[in-house]
């Protein structure tokens, strides 16, 4: 590896890896294609981790390692490693996942021949705790399409956001909000990609996603594996529950009055309004979100009878905090 500017920065956020780490770590540091850095962001881990990461620091000097004094939550951390890169193109990392030796270089070399492509990622295989494979990830989205308003649509389908750890052009990046602190944070962002830019899939399984209670998937969208197919079929419950999946998100959400199925249609409104689209192809963008999201009424519904519950249990504290005197809470 020269002196200069490495050709991909790879973005592993983690908080309390320990478990996994280790093993994520060397898949990274195996990978065929080797001039990168690798950026970690530790979320002020209160196991091994901080140790477990300046001990690979110490050996291999294209890894970075920062560690946050308080918990910024999984989006601010996200957001931390893109802000610490500078590369050309950029990889997110999960502490938890591992990869194909030639992942990497494969990716690479698909975003080096077509400047079309803005995203290269592989198909997706689950693992267990242990590491073995048990199953593939069978949800295929056409987002090679050309028109930017057909990806869009592609998108907008029900599926797990694995094309995040795929290695993405710095650039395109850069023209994108960066992630948000609300539910289905991942797949806006993809979304939002998807307007810029094709996606390529390589037709190789190469990336490994590990399955265990510790994830975020398992914690908040515990059926989660029964969208494995190439048509899912959902029902409203099994949807994840983007409640908790926003403080998981942004820890300041905590105790917030949120309306998260509101705000994920206020963020396809906004993906749709702030593109470079023309008018056709925002009619369209707008004309999918009507027929993808039509069923699902239902969860803008709930939120606003969530919200009315939780204004009436504060009114009702405040008044037995005031001891029967007038009282105005305040709701954040």
């Amino acid at each position: 590896m020269n002196n200069q500017q490495p050709k991909l920065s790879i973005g592993l956020p983690v908080y309390n890896g320990e478990k996994y780490l280790q093993e994520s770590l060397d898949s990274l540091l195996a990978q065929t294609f080797e001039d990168f850095e690798l950026i970690i962001s530790d979320n002020a881990s209160t196991d091994k981790t901080e140790e477990i990461c300046r001990t690979y620091a110490a050996q291999d000097k294209r890894i970075r390692y920062y560690r946050n004094e308080t918990n910024i939550g999984c989006a601010g951390n996200f957001n931390r490693v893109v802000e610490l890169a500078s590369s050309e193109y950029f990889k997110w990392a999960a502490y938890d996942d591992l990869h194909a030796p030639d992942m990497v270089q494969k990716c690479i070399d698909v975003l080096e021949k077509d400047p079309t492509y803005i995203l290269c990622h592989s198909q997706t295989s689950f693992i267990d705790e242990q590491g073995n494979f048990f199953q593939h990830y069978g949800i295929k989205l056409n987002t090679n399409l050309v028109k930017p308003h057909e990806r869009f649509h592609e998108l907008l389908t029900k599926h797990l956001c694995y094309q995040m750890y795929g290695v993405i052009r710095h650039s395109a990046l850069k023209k994108i909000p960066p992630m948000g602190g609300y539910g289905n944070a991942d797949g806006i962002l993809l979304l939002r990609l998807g307007l810029l830019g094709r996606f390529y899939e390589i037709p190789e399984y190469l990336f490994f996603a590990r399955c265990h209670p510790g994830q975020s998937l398992s914690m908040f969208f515990p059926n989660y594996l029964s969208f494995n197919n190439n048509n899912p079929q959902y029902s409203l419950n099994m949807l994840p529950n983007f409640y908790d999946y926003a403080v998981w998100f942004d820890s300041s959400n905590k105790g917030k009055l949120l309306l998260p199925h509101w705000r994920i249609l206020k963020e396809y409104w906004f993906s749709i309004n702030q593109s470079e689209l023309n008018w056709y192809e925002r009619l369209c963008c707008h004309f999918s979100m009507a027929k993808k999201l039509s069923g699902t009424e239902w969860l803008l519904i709930k939120d606003l009878l969530v919200a009315a519950k939780i204004l009436l249990s504060n009114k009702q504290k405040a008044l037995i905090n005031s001891d029967g005197q007038d009282a105005h809470p305040t709701i954040v």
